[in-house]
This record gives C-alpha cells, sequence and structure tokens, in this order.
C-alpha cells in the first residue's frame, strides 16, 4: 500500500474552502427563492440540486483523501465531522426549495425571510473561516458569531411556529409550512456544529 508522506496534506483545507463557498451559493439561491414567482421556482430547484451535487462531490473528495493519506492536517475524527456537518447543510437548504416547490406553497409565512437572512451570514462567515483553518488564527470570532446566529435562528423560528399555530391557517398549510421552517432551523444548527468542529479543532492544534 502507498501512503502519502506529506507531512501535512494540504488539499483538505482547498476541499474545505470549497465547500463553504458552495453553502454561499445555496444560500443565494435561498434568498432569491424569496422574491421569485412560482413560474420561476422550478429552475431555482434545478440550480439548488446541482450546487448540492457539486457539494456531495466535495464531500466524496474529501472522504476519499482521508481514507488515502497517512497523515492529516488535524484529527480524523475531526476532519469526518467537518465535512460531514458542511454536507449537512447544503441538503438542508436543498430540502427547503424542494419542499417549496413539492408542496406547491405560493406564500411563505413572514419570517422565513429572517431565517434565510441568517443562513445568508452564516454561510459567509463560514466561507470567510474555512481558509483560515491552515494557520488556526482568527477563529474565535467566527465560531461566537456563528453561535449568536443559531441562537437568533432559534428566536425566529419559535416566532414562525407560533404565527403557524395561531389559527390563520389551515391544518394542511401548517404541516407544509412547517417541515419548510424546521428544515431551515436544522440547516441553523448545521452551521453551529461546523462551528462548534472548528473550535474543537483549534483548541486540540493550540
Amino acid at each position: 500500500m502507498r501512503f502519502s508522506l506529506t507531512p501535512k496534506e494540504t488539499s483538505f483545507y482547498d476541499m474545505f474552502a470549497a465547500a463553504a463557498e458552495n453553502l454561499v451559493v445555496g444560500s443565494k439561491l435561498l434568498l432569491e427563492l424569496l422574491g421569485s414567482d412560482v413560474s420561476a421556482r422550478a429552475e431555482i430547484v434545478e440550480r439548488m440540486r446541482a450546487a448540492e451535487h457539486a457539494g456531495d462531490d466535495t464531500t466524496h473528495a474529501i472522504f476519499h483523501q482521508l481514507n488515502s493519506s497517512f497523515i492529516t492536517p488535524f484529527d480524523r475524527e475531526d476532519i469526518y465531522s467537518l465535512a460531514s456537518s458542511l454536507d449537512d447543510i447544503m441538503d438542508f437548504m436543498e430540502e427547503a426549495v424542494d419542499l417549496v416547490v413539492l408542496y406547491d406553497i405560493e406564500t411563505l409565512p413572514k419570517g422565513v425571510e429572517q431565517q434565510i437572512e441568517v443562513l445568508a451570514r452564516a454561510a459567509e462567515l463560514t466561507a470567510d473561516a474555512m481558509p483560515r483553518l491552515r494557520g488556526m488564527s482568527g477563529l474565535t470570532e467566527y465560531w461566537i458569531e456563528i453561535n449568536r446566529l443559531e441562537n437568533q435562528a432559534d428566536q425566529i423560528h419559535r416566532k414562525l411556529l407560533a404565527h403557524l399555530f395561531s389559527g390563520q391557517y389551515d391544518a394542511i398549510e401548517v404541516l407544509k409550512l412547517k417541515q419548510v421552517v424546521d428544515v431551515l432551523e436544522e440547516a441553523a444548527d448545521a452551521f453551529e456544529h461546523v462551528a462548534n468542529t472548528v473550535e474543537t479543532i483549534a483548541v486540540k492544534e493550540s
């Protein structure tokens, strides 16, 4: 068996950066969905699906590199956890867009735009943070801000649920809308999982 003897396998950093940049693409498609006509949504779904497939490709490349590298830049379990959590975010984004179209939801409830804005900001912060894994510098502010955003997302989610159960919507519509806002909340949670993993890596490397 041939092993890589490179002291620090640098391609991981590039792949994590690519995965995070792809999340920015996904968050922009979510924002685009908000202002789109119903007739334009199928095309947004296809673009989101393409982004999700690109994310899958990057995740698989990370796992392949992990299995073929003798020495890794940080703990293998942390590499696996970071890659999986980044992939989860894109999966949740793609699921949310898909559900809106599959359920034929014409109007999203007020507050969903706040959920998506939080995700867009978290995506930007994550994309900015991933390249800094190389030097493990300036990351504290990143995970603190992501945790703050996740708390904000929790509050928005609770308000949305209260709105959905206010009696304004019929039961079937509540079920449809709740699934969408729940998936967006899961995306926010996954951003926090990424930040927590980065914090764990930084502590181990310090």
